[in-house]
């Protein structure tokens, strides 16, 4: 069987790419080497409670909004729900002892932190609308026809997050209440680039959201749409080579042996894990060991709760914690000090919930910790990491439980996951969160192009643009790009979100 196009891995940028090109006539087949599809998208569910892996809320999904755009573009409101998060107060940052409430809308947010900071006022805003500035200045972010080679200014690309807000506010505390989703990010604030910072908290400032149900009926919504466009699906078909010839890629060769050929190819796999699949001189030396140096952000450990019926109110919010008086450096840790953050999120079931039904509990942790089980298989990792997962997991409950008492004796359900969990079931590099660490001093050796060295092989995913929905969404379009024209997929999906679906 030969394909137009042949993408490997079912993540989201696979899949937003495997819609655009299938609805605009390519032939795509989509390989994952998991029976379940969708990367960070995945879900799980023990007894009655269901549990996200990756994606826990969204930004930028309200009316007139560049997510909201995109999800009809793909179809997606047909098949998804969504809650709204507290206005007032969608995230809950706290510092130490002091708290801080992100709120809902430029204004509101604001509003609300000056009552905090009321000296800084000005300041806030002339933030916040420098913040906008950046957003509006990158004419893909605003599905702008583009008539230029970059696709966002270099000054934000090679300014430093930490820098940047230290310009606007002299107060140390302020810093790191701006400062505080970098957990969204796992930055740092002398290395990650400016437009990072932004691009990341301006969606979510307009306006944040919950799926209703999990993060899978994304993938099913997108998976129905590009079978309907003569797209094929292949799971448990792990891809283990990229063949070429003496000029470009031919096929694939699966772990059953079989091999498919196409045109062209797109990777939505880590850009590392990519190159190892291709046995060519066509992918020179200096160029694997570039991307195979890069770093990666870090991973984390997380607590999949579920508590028992009617126990816990469902709390509308997402609560970030630092133990110490900066937001920054969490992931960099010792055993003693660990976590130094945490991030406590509720997962929606219905709209308008009053008590909730499952809950994450996530804080950084480094890859090195679980590296010696590295080469173990899922559930046979040995007793010796079966009690490191429960001496984590119950520092954490000690530590929900601080903060939220008497939580823990009503959960009726609990499991744990590490940075080896989320790197065997997304196949992100070391389980990073957020791929490759982006850095403002080394701009160009930090940057992952959509293109490789063989002409016929592209790169999507959170490596070549940016993480998250919208991130990993705009890169989709950037691969595109390279099969349409970037302003073809741009005027189509203004074409068909000014159509009520």
């Amino acid at each position: 069987m030969k394909y137009d196009v042949i993408i490997i891995g079912s993540g989201l940028g696979g899949l937003q790419c495997g819609y655009v090109l299938s609805k605009h006539g390519f032939k795509v087949a989509i390989f994952e080497k998991h029976n379940q599809f969708g990367g960070c998208l995945q879900v799980f569910k023990r007894k009655e409670f269901l549990f996200d892996t990756g994606m826990h809320y969204i930004g930028g999904l309200g009316e007139g909004e560049i997510l909201h755009k995109l999800f009809q573009y793909y179809g997606l409101f047909k098949d998804v729900q969504l809650s709204k998060l507290d206005e007032r107060c969608f995230d809950r940052i706290t510092i130490q002892d002091k708290e801080y409430p992100f709120a809902m809308g430029y204004e509101n947010y604001i509003d609300t932190l000056s009552t905090y900071f009321p000296k800084e006022r000005e300041n806030i805003r002339n933030y916040i609308t420098d913040i906008q500035r950046i957003a509006h200045a990158s004419p893909l972010y605003n599905l702008q026809e583009i008539n230029q080679n970059t696709f966002i200014e270099s000054d934000y690309i090679k300014k430093c997050v930490g820098e940047y807000i230290a310009s606007f506010t002299s107060d140390k505390t302020l810093q790191n209440v701006l400062a505080a989703t970098n957990a969204l990010y796992a930055g740092y604030p002398e290395k990650t680039p400016v437009y990072v910072h932004a691009l990341t908290l301006h969606s979510y400032i307009k306006s944040s959201w919950r799926i209703i149900g999990g993060s899978h009926v994304i993938v099913e919504s997108l998976i129905k749409s590009i079978q309907e466009n003569g797209g094929a699906f292949y799971n448990n078909q792990e891809v283990l080579k990229i063949h070429c010839n003496s000029e470009k890629a031919v096929s694939i060769e699966t772990k059953t042996g079989e091999i498919f050929e196409a045109d062209r190819f797109i990777s939505n796999i880590h850009p590392s894990n990519t190159v190892d699949l291709i046995e060519s001189n066509l992918i020179r030396n200096a160029y694997r060991d570039r991307i195979h140096n890069m770093e990666n952000t870090a991973s984390n450990f997380t607590l999949y709760l579920g508590f028992k019926p009617d126990s816990v109110p469902y709390l509308n919010h997402n609560h970030y914690h630092f133990n110490t008086n900066t937001v920054w450096h969490a992931q960099d840790y010792d055993q003693n000090n660990w976590p130094k953050s945490f991030l406590y999120m509720h997962q929606s079931r219905s709209k308008n919930e009053k008590y909730v039904n499952s809950a994450q509990f996530s804080a950084f942790m480094n890859f090195d910790e679980v590296k010696k089980w590295e080469h173990t298989k899922v559930g046979k990792r040995g007793a010796d990491y079966l009690e490191f997962k429960e001496e984590k997991t119950e520092k954490l409950l000690q530590i929900l439980n601080e903060h939220y008492p008497g939580i823990t004796e009503k959960i009726a359900f609990k499991e744990s996951s590490t940075p080896l969990t989320y790197q065997n079931y997304t196949g992100t590099k070391r389980g990073s969160l957020f791929g490759i660490l982006r850095d403002c001093h080394f701009p160009a050796q930090t940057l992952v192009s959509q293109r490789t060295k063989i002409p016929n092989l592209f790169l999507t995913g959170q490596n070549i643009n940016a993480h998250g929905f919208l991130g990993v969404s705009i890169g989709a379009i950037i691969t595109c790009a390279e099969f349409l024209g970037v302003n073809a997929v741009i005027n189509d999906i203004h074409l068909k979100s000014d159509k009520k679906n």
